[in-house]
């Protein structure tokens, strides 16, 4: 039992702190897009390890869910996974549009930065929870 619960624990705080490192990340990387000349902050080498660190907190909440042991229970996965869709769709339509269009003052930068560093964080757990989805589809057949 003790084992299931540090399983539901890790996963609970998977989950927290990579919404809110994602959320940090990305306020940062909207003062840098509208401060310099950089547009990605991914693309630096901090930038880079956080990017690792997000997408390996979104796949431990992936697993952990799979597993029934995460945030995430068997009845809110459709949710969360149309959610993640959105989530990693707005993330690279907000980065082109700012990129491209320049949206300023900083409303572009700040949709920009923050659904990209959410996309990150959340696209390995929604990969991974929807191969399961169709494994389970699949199986019933």
């Amino acid at each position: 039992m003790a084992k299931d619960d540090l399983m539901q624990k890790l996963g609970s705080w998977a989950f927290l702190i990579g919404i809110l490192v994602a959320l940090i990340v990305g306020l940062y990387q909207a003062y840098t897009i509208e401060t310099t000349e950089v547009q990605n902050f991914f693309q630096s080498d901090l930038g880079g390890a956080i990017a690792w660190l997000l997408a390996i907190l979104g796949v431990i909440v992936g697993v952990l869910a799979v597993m029934g042991k995460g945030t995430i229970t068997k009845k809110e996965t459709p949710g969360f996974l149309l959610a993640g869709i959105g989530l990693v769709v707005m993330g690279g339509i907000f980065t082109t549009m700012t990129a491209l269009y320049s949206l300023k003052p900083f409303i572009g930068a700040l949709l920009s930065g923050i659904s990209m560093s959410l996309s990150i964080f959340v696209a390995p757990a929604v990969g991974i929870l929807a191969v399961k989805a169709i494994w389970d589809m699949g199986k019933d057949v």
